[in-house]
């Protein structure tokens, strides 16, 4: 016996026209362009060669259009170029992406304790317009590294990126002195869109209340903080702490920002992972957040539709 269907040809045919319709509106709809920082503690080669912190450091990135690493310290880039290959072939597996990256060079006041700031990015959604390390001496123990990005896919196509993982003895001065690298970024590339980033210290003893008037980020108008002083940033149950942060400079870059999308990202839960498997990938969770995108208006596919409604007219006319 043959099945047939319960509902007549033409219009199986129109509701398979409205669902790839619908399909293609959703696909269609922006996710945002996610913009993240992760401290991922003592990330060296000896670390990337441990497959599962690895696959899991590779997990947390490809969530991110651009995502910095703070705490890297690898000289010669193995252990990135690892993470790189890693993002790739994940990247083959479930989106389509490539991932590439800028780098500092080495920062620090001891030879044992060089780290670098690392922006790995999608190639297909942003590019590196500008790289500038700041310089002024005994300013910061790791000196920012800014860097101007472009994208196609957002509403606002250049902005600034400046990272910062102070030192956590003198976290308060140094973030006071974002200003100043603030003043220096905005003359060098003429704009006023920039986002300060990183593992800031800014909470529990290392930064109060009280501090906040000291610190032009919070005393000069127009610095917003995304990441409130609530959020608790660290991995272990000993600290509750708002270390990192993500701090935007201006209206423009504020109306700009998917409201309620800067986050703590906890991969600790969302990859049910325990807490002796986090802490050896580190002892922060990444922060983010999202830029709004650039509207494409989707399209029907004109083929099926002219098929659809083809096939639909002349069942309708035989039926008479």
């Amino acid at each position: 016996m043959r099945w047939r269907s319960p509902l007549p040809l033409p219009l199986l045919l129109l509701l398979f026209l409205l669902f790839s319709l619908l399909v293609g509106r959703s696909r269609g709809k922006s996710s945002g362009f996610r913009i993240c920082a992760f401290n991922v503690q003592n990330f060296n080669s000896t670390k990337a060669a441990n497959y599962r912190v690895m696959h899991t450091v590779t997990r947390i990135v490809s969530r991110c259009d651009i995502c910095l690493l703070q705490e890297v310290k690898d000289p010669q880039l193995i252990a990135i170029k690892s993470l790189q290959a890693a993002l790739n072939r994940y990247s083959d597996r479930y989106d389509p992406y490539h991932y590439i990256s800028v780098s500092s060079g080495g920062l620090g006041n001891t030879a044992s304790d060089m780290q670098q700031y690392v922006f790995i990015y999608r190639n297909e959604t942003a590019k590196v317009t500008g790289q500038h390390q700041y310089q002024k001496k005994q300013s910061f123990v790791r000196e920012p590294f800014a860097v101007r990005f472009h994208s196609d896919k957002t509403v606002m196509k250049d902005f600034v990126l400046v990272p910062l993982h102070t030192a956590a003895q003198q976290a308060v001065q140094e973030i006071d002195r974002l200003y100043d690298v603030y003043q220096e970024v905005s003359r060098k590339w003429n704009t006023s869109d920039v986002m300060f980033l990183g593992d800031f210290n800014a909470g529990c003893a290392h930064m109060t209340r009280a501090d906040r008037k000291r610190i032009r980020l919070f005393t000069q108008q127009g610095f917003y903080w995304l990441i409130g002083d609530k959020v608790d940033t660290t991995v272990r149950d000993i600290t509750n702490c708002p270390y990192d942060r993500i701090v935007v400079h201006g209206q423009s870059f504020l109306r700009n920002i998917r409201p309620r999308s800067a986050q703590v990202f906890n991969f600790a839960k969302e990859f049910k992972l325990s807490k002796e498997r986090v802490l050896k990938v580190s002892d922060h969770f990444p922060v983010g957040v999202e830029l709004k995108c650039s509207a494409h208006l989707p399209r029907a596919p004109p083929l099926l539709l002219l098929l659809s409604l083809s096939v639909i007219v002349r069942s309708c006319l035989s039926a008479l």
